[in-house]
């Protein structure tokens, strides 16, 4: 074997272990970045700013590198997309961490998968015995969650932490087939059009940053549009197009773990049994959808909206 045929696959390795880097510890390190952002921003501020500072950015790049820009049905489709993954999804979750834990509010978004395969049901995409027993077993670890751990504390993060993954699994099923421009056109025009929304509803509501944020939390800011919105995205799409589908979803049940990890170890989260054994079910029932759906001959998987474009 020539020297060149051997670097090929060892090249294309590092690309996979480099972006999937990027997926785990970036979008698991999001929810951290949210908790310090809230230090001197308030929520639905902080979510908007970081949105149309990544779209926009995202977008002039797009623009530049010679894409088309998306046609008005697709700006349309876009926007149902911003305000169902970003506005209520991300939105969401940054309202919940004022009062929930980051590693409880990543538990929480880990759930998203399961809501995706019930909206997927819904919607007429037959499922299989071992989908539905993934399924059964994740939503008994959401009401775990929900009903017997310190989540249930705070009942506005609760409902919060309720609505922010249904609405990022609903938005995510509603958007297959849509007229959409290229993913990452898509990206774009969904953070640009998510985020004016999400910046509209914060100021109608009377969010305002009234002093000057600790340089902390806009480093967390722009940490969260570049790094979570940008480049973390950007290695997801690129897995899409060359791992196993499984593989490039894998975040799913990884990003909790780092969240909790780093939540623990920086902010000085504890958690407890409840906590702990409620994450635990809700991650197997995410690991048995993903076994399944990465068996040979089977339809093609559904792979759930990256959180990052969420979180």
């Amino acid at each position: 074997m020539s020297a060149d045929a051997g670097t090929a696959p060892a090249a294309r390795g590092l690309a996979v272990a480099l972006a999937l880097a990027a997926v785990y510890v970036v979008w698991g390190s999001t929810y951290f970045g949210i908790a310090v952002g809230l230090e001197g921003y308030p929520p639905l501020l902080l979510a908007g700013i970081r949105f149309i500072v990544a779209g926009v950015l995202m977008y002039a790049g797009l623009r530049l590198a010679g894409h088309a820009a998306p046609t008005r049905p697709q700006w349309r489709n876009a926007a149902v997309m911003g305000v169902c993954l970003l506005m209520l999804g991300n939105g969401l979750v940054c309202v919940a961490e004022q009062e929930v834990s980051s590693g409880l509010a990543a538990v929480a978004v880990a759930s998203v998968p399961l809501w995706i395969g019930l909206f997927s049901a819904i919607r007429g995409v037959r499922m299989t015995r071992g989908e539905w027993l993934g399924l059964g077993i994740g939503f008994v670890g959401v009401v775990w969650l929900n009903a017997g751990s310190t989540l249930a504390a705070t009942p506005r993060g609760m409902v919060a932490l309720l609505v922010a993954p249904v609405a990022w699994a609903f938005g995510s099923v509603w958007s297959r087939g849509r007229d959409l421009p290229a993913p990452f056109m898509t990206a774009a025009a969904q953070m640009l059009t998510g985020g004016a929304l999400i910046t509209a509803v914060a100021l109608a509501i009377g969010e305002r940053v009234v002093d000057v944020p600790p340089l902390r939390a806009t480093v967390a800011l722009g940490y969260l549009a570049l790094f979570g919105s940008i480049v973390a995205f950007s290695a997801y799409v690129w897995l899409l197009h060359n791992v196993r589908p499984a593989l490039a979803g894998s975040y799913a049940y990884v990003n909790p773990v780092i969240a909790l990890a780093l939540g623990a170890l920086f902010a000085g989260e504890r958690f407890g049994a409840a906590d702990l054994g409620a994450t635990a079910v809700i991650l197997a029932g995410v690991v048995v959808i993903n076994l399944v759906r990465a068996r040979p001959k089977r339809r093609a998987a559904a792979v759930p909206a990256a959180p990052g474009s969420a979180d």
